[in-house]
């Protein structure tokens, strides 16, 4: 049986993190276009089971995909709804988690700072990670254009942003620095710390 995705729901309200990302953006970005990545994944996975039952994959690498296009759409976007927190909510990086950034990237400045220039420089649409990859037990950071390529198989992503326009450009036009610098205000690092140990409780 194929797995039927769904939308979750925003966790808190549309207009909760202005002035940083305003309530229009928010609403059409989680309503509209994630919704798309959950309707397109569930496409896909319902024409891969009728070519099952046909015995006729002649569209297999078609819909193959965009089974990989928008499941990672959906997987990445709901990621970065509980990376973001109301202004004054934030916290903190966990101890754990500070000490990762010190290890893989010589501070949280040092980390941010390149988490910052990847996002900008995306080639096109696609997003800036930071991932725990357990081959080498660090933390590592990822360009990723669209939403499925190139990843490194096995990572765990703790902290995401959207630099596909539609994420940013009612209030920023083309000002992806912008964007990105605001961005920044409302990092959920509570979320972001949880994500990291329960990566490392994998691996133990």
């Amino acid at each position: 049986m194929s797995t039927k995705y769904t939308l979750p729901p925003l966790p808190y309200a549309y207009d909760a993190l202005e002035p940083h990302l305003d309530a229009q953006t928010m609403q059409l970005h989680h309503d509209k276009h994630h919704q798309g990545y959950v309707d397109g994944a569930n496409k896909a996975q319902q024409e891969l089971a009728a070519a099952r039952d046909k015995g006729d994959f002649s569209l297999v690498d078609y819909w193959e995909k965009k089974l990989a296009f928008h499941t990672s759409g959906h997987a990445l976007h709901s990621v970065f709804w509980t990376n973001l927190a109301p202004p004054g909510k934030v916290g903190q990086p966990s101890r754990e988690l500070a000490q990762g950034m010190e290890l893989a990237f010589g501070g949280l400045d040092k980390f941010k700072a390149q988490l910052t220039a990847a996002a900008v420089s995306v080639e096109g649409s696609g997003w800036g990670l930071l991932a725990y990859e357990p081959l080498g037990k660090s933390l590592v950071i990822l360009q990723c254009e669209n939403h499925q390529k190139q990843a490194i198989w096995a990572t765990t992503p703790l902290l995401v942003i959207d630099v596909w326009e539609h994420a940013y450009y009612l209030r920023y036009q083309n000002r992806r620095l912008d964007y990105v610098k605001a961005w920044w205000n409302v990092v959920n690092w509570d979320d972001v710390s949880r994500r990291f140990a329960a990566a490392l409780a994998t691996v133990r």
